[in-house]
């Protein structure tokens, strides 16, 4: 018999209709069938059409063709929407979006990936519960849990937490706490002790002391002292907010001018800034200052790149001393005269530096919390240490250097973002000695925003582990005193630099906020409320004006730790960031010795012809040019500025914890989380009004 094809059924399409017959074939490739009745063709039947192999193959192959162009058809749009999520969501093509909304399009397609991987995770789950048995209506017996189950299971779980968290992570936050509480007691100590050191200052009226009867005569030629020859340096980049007031006040310092040359080292990389600052040097040229404008054509090494140029000119040699001054400073007119004279007669002297006083103490909560910090490190840290060590940090700005021991300390290196005191250690171990003088101030500014602060802490906090990891072989083998060796590691360094940030980071960013979960490891009173509050007040003691904001100041520091610590782990292992340099934001705030002279000022744009008489004519049109761009530029758009929500949550957080240890531990009454409360309230609006503002 023929053999029987089953999908011939498939393409059977004839049917019989009549009287039953009988078919006989001379070549039968078909099995002979009786059909008994009509109704029969309604019924399967075996009878069916033969196919040879190839039509099959091709019916086949034409079959898998269009089940290919299916799935390659779903794939193209499956990828093309994947493709297109990705553009909006990542890479923002063709969709116009601000920049500050780059950080929540990576959350959102976060969420969406986390969002598919879990409902992957739950369909492979139900997929395996279905083949195990464990699907109701397969397997009806199946034991569903009870709410009585399910709430000793959780017991089960709760009493495995409460065993596991009081062998294992209360005794490692137990032994952590107390390391840290032992670094926060000796930089405690060490703070106790430079504000006696102070205090012993004050009340011996200890000060360095020149002879100002050489100064009083008007007469240079009559007067007992010698000018020496002066060089002052302002390094700018891009400051169009206060190069005008700087430049005017550094010309308006009383010295002869035969003995003092103004550079200023202009590293704009704005063509119009630069031609401003230009225009702002040949006016005061014109009125007889012996001042220069200097520009490098290659900027590299940032300010200390720029330091070590201006140093190199042939005319340096000819000067004996040199003042550097910020653009953003503003000395007063006798500042070299109460300055250069300390080094007459002292030729181991090699640095002398003034105070910062700050013109927007009082501009907004920021300002003035900054400014606790500030007047504690000049009026306290500096001042003692340069009254008993005769060595401190340089603060790049506001100090008279002897250009000798600059040379012989090896002039200024651009290895780290913080030169100033890297000059100022290599000069300390050349056996150089430093004078503070605390009663000579020089007005500046401090950043009033708060991403602008948090850049500045940054680099002053990596900075110093970069210079620590450089220093510290020169440091040991150096010809200074074991003493002078000893401070320089364990205080100026690892103490001030390494261990604060690092305390402060870990015990009330870390240990107290987990102390919440983990009870057992709960901190003392004296720990998280007596002793940093009354570090507090003594941080507060130079700015007594700032005790109303000693919560706030609290809270501020506690927060700030993070950004220090961070800041502090990438310089001390030469992460990428610690490279990095941003020019601190200024707004170019006046003091009140320029708003008198602002007459003055404006009759510059009067006398401009005259100013540029010697000019060429192509530097005149571009002047006008510039100044007509000037005129007609448009405001600048404001940018949104950013509500750090980080650091307001963490000091939330903070709080919270704190309250609740000292709640839990001393019964403290209702009031004073009440005032916590409010106080917090009151820096979170601070800061969201000022950065909204």
């Amino acid at each position: 018999m023929a053999p029987r094809w089953d999908f011939f059924n498939f393409w059977a399409k004839d049917t019989s209709k009549g009287t039953p017959v009988v078919v006989t074939m001379e070549n039968p490739n078909f099995s002979v069938v009786e059909i008994d009745g009509p109704d029969a063709a309604f019924r399967p039947v075996d009878k069916s059409r033969g196919k040879n192999a190839k039509q099959v193959t091709w019916v086949l192959l034409l079959k898998a063709h269009r089940a290919v162009s299916c799935i390659s058809w779903l794939a193209t749009i499956f990828w093309a929407l994947l493709g297109t999520i990705k553009k909006r969501l990542i890479y923002r093509e063709g969709v116009a979006m601000e920049s500050g909304k780059l950080g929540k399009q990576k959350l959102l397609f976060t969420v969406i990936r986390v969002f598919l991987v879990t409902s992957l995770a739950i369909l492979a789950f139900e997929v395996v519960a279905y083949f195990k048995g464990w699907h109701y209506f397969r397997n009806p017996s199946l034991h569903i849990p009870g709410t009585s189950d399910i709430q000793s299971l959780l017991h089960m779980v709760y009493v495995a937490w409460l065993t596991f968290r009081a062998d294992y992570i209360a005794p490692a936050i137990q032994a952590l706490s107390k390391f840290c509480v032992v670094l926060f007691l000796i930089q405690s100590i060490d703070r106790m002790i430079l504000s006696v050191g102070c205090l012993w200052i004050k009340f011996k009226k200890i000060k360095p002391r020149i002879d100002w009867d050489s100064l009083k005569s008007d007469d240079v030629e009559k007067s007992g002292y010698e000018y020496p020859r002066v060089l002052i340096q302002i390094p700018m980049c891009n400051e169009k907010e206060v190069y005008e007031q700087s430049i005017s006040a550094v010309c308006q310092i009383d010295w002869p001018k035969e003995c003092l040359l103004i550079q200023v080292l202009d590293d704009s990389d704005d063509e119009s800034i630069q031609w401003l600052i230009k225009t702002e040097v040949a006016n005061w040229s014109q009125r007889g200052i012996n001042i220069i404008y200097r520009h490098r054509v290659v900027r590299t090494g940032y300010k200390a790149g720029n330091l070590k140029s201006a140093m190199s000119c042939d005319y340096v040699k000819d000067y004996e001393f040199v003042a550097i001054f910020d653009a953003d400073f503003q000395p007063n007119p006798d500042f070299l005269k109460q300055t250069v004279p300390h080094f007459k007669d002292n030729p181991e002297l090699g640095l002398v530096q003034a105070r910062w006083a700050f013109v927007n103490k009082d501009e907004n909560l920021l300002t003035r919390l900054q400014n606790v910090n500030l007047c504690f490190h000049f009026e306290v840290e500096q001042q003692v240490n340069g009254v008993f060590l005769n060595f401190f940090g340089f603060n790049g700005t506001a100090g008279v250097w002897r250009i000798k021991a600059l040379e012989e300390s090896g002039g200024w290196l651009e290895r780290t973002t913080v030169e100033d005191m890297d000059i100022a250690v290599r000069a300390h171990l050349n056996g150089w000695k430093f004078i503070y003088l605390n009663d000579v101030k020089v007005l500046c500014e401090v950043p009033e925003s708060y991403e602008a602060y948090r850049k500045q802490q940054h680099r002053w906090h990596s900075g110093p582990m970069q210079l620590f990891r450089l220093c510290l072989p020169a440091i040991i083998t150096s010809k200074i005193t074991a003493w002078k060796k000893a401070n320089l590691i364990l205080l100026f360094f690892l103490l001030r630099k390494l261990i604060l940030p690092f305390y402060s980071f870990t015990l009330f960013c870390i240990i107290l906020p987990l102390t919440m979960f983990v009870p057992e490891a709960e901190l003392p009173a004296w720990v998280i409320c007596y002793v940093p509050v009354f570090m507090s007040f003594l941080n507060i003691l130079p700015s007594p004006k700032s005790f109303p904001f000693i919560v706030p100041y609290l809270l501020f520091e506690n927060t700030m730790s993070v950004t220090k610590f961070n800041a502090m782990v990438s310089g001390l292992f030469q992460l990428g960031s610690s490279y990095e340099w941003v020019i601190t934001k200024k707004t170019g705030r006046s003091s009140e010795s320029d708003l008198m002279a602002a007459a003055e000022r404006e009759s510059k744009m009067v006398n401009q012809l005259q100013v540029h008489r010697g000019a060429s004519e192509s530097e005149l049109s571009e002047l006008n040019r510039i100044m007509e761009q000037k005129e007609v530029a448009p405001k600048p758009i404001k940018k949104a500025n950013k509500i750090y929500r980080k650091e307001l949550a963490l000091a939330f957080l903070l709080l919270t914890a704190s309250v609740r240890s000292l709640l839990s531990a001393q019964g403290v009454h209702f009031y004073f989380l009440l005032f916590q409360g409010v106080t917090f309230l009151l820096v979170g609006l601070d800061l969201i009004g000022e950065q909204m503002s």
